[in-house]
């Protein structure tokens, strides 16, 4: 009897410890349990610890509640300036609702790639090269806020968002890079019209101040001088005074004028033919009225005046 009841006593024991064995569960730190009773959600979610189901009628699913960091593959695209680029990204997102996570959307891992990538793809269409270049922040926030809009009744939360790379083709990159070589070049022109405008300034002044005082213009030569001599060189400097040379061009003869030639000889008017001059009408003469018979001719003179009267020849 004894020891039917101690056999007994180690079976019973033998099945509790399998049964504690197929029931206990251990759920880690940064995990959660989700509990499923013949297919519907049990409870709440379990936390980190050592947990209880009962074998073959629960099952326990476990959720990562860590940051996952998941690349997103480069996506081709052509900007609003119709520019093909290659853009890749990386997204930071955790799980904040376990339940949801498992209950809401079937893999929220392959989910939120796809939603990165199409989001990415959309931002690329929507931006400027420019923009992708220099605004990385803002496209980092607008395409945080595409992905985290789905992805919240997932259970899911974005944590951040961040464009890794820009891929420009090679002829685009020559442009720019000659486009960044004459904006430099166009600075460095304007500081050094910049530096001749204060550097003409301070000369004009020096000038003003040297012109008051004559010796210092004797000084400064004495300076350039010995500037030039303070190392060993074979150069030969020697001042030469403005002053002689304005002297010494004042003195100069200058050169007579040469004689203005003699205009040339004016050309003879050209010859017209005179109109043979008009007959006065008062050298012709009625025959009554000078005294002449008929048929006698009457020439005029050269002054217009009447002729004088022939005398009278008796007819035979």
């Amino acid at each position: 009897m004894v020891e039917e009841l101690l056999t007994a006593g180690a079976v019973a024991g033998v099945g509790i410890v399998a049964y504690l064995g197929a029931a206990a569960r251990v759920v880690k730190q940064y995990e959660r349990g989700v509990v499923f009773r013949l297919g519907r959600l049990r409870g709440g979610v379990r936390g980190p610890g050592f947990t209880f189901v009962v074998p073959a009628v629960d099952r326990l699913r476990k959720v990562n509640m860590q940051i996952v960091t998941m690349p997103v593959p480069a996506q081709e695209g052509i900007t609003r300036d119709n520019v093909t680029v290659r853009v890749d990204a990386v997204v930071y997102f955790k799980v904040v609702d376990a339940a949801n996570a498992i209950i809401e959307v079937e893999d929220y891992r392959f989910a939120v790639s796809q939603m990165a990538q199409t989001s990415l793809r959309s931002i690329i269409g929507k931006s400027d090269l420019d923009d992708l270049l220099s605004n990385r922040e803002q496209l980092n926030q607008g395409l945080e806020l595409m992905i985290d809009s789905p992805a919240v009744g997932w259970g899911v939360q974005i944590d951040r968002v961040e464009i890794k790379d820009v891929s420009l083709p090679e002829t685009m990159k020559r442009s720019m890079a000659r486009q960044a070589e004459a904006d430099r070049e166009r600075r460095a022109r304007i500081i050094n019209a910049d530096a001749e405008l204060q550097a003409s300034k301070k000369l004009a002044e020096a000038a003003e101040v040297m012109s008051e005082q004559p010796a210092a213009l004797q000084l400064r030569l004495l300076q350039t001088v010995v500037a030039v001599a303070a190392e060993k060189n074979s150069t030969l400097v020697l001042p030469f005074p403005v002053e002689l040379l304005r002297f010494l061009e004042r003195a100069a003869p200058t050169p007579a004028a040469p004689a203005a030639a003699p205009p040339p000889p004016a050309e003879p008017p050209p010859r017209t033919s005179a109109p043979a001059p008009a007959a006065p009408s008062a050298s012709i003469a009625a025959p009554a009225a000078s005294g002449l018979g008929p048929g006698a001719v009457v020439e005029p003179c050269l002054d217009g005046s009447p002729p004088p009267p022939e005398p009278d020849v008796p007819r035979g």
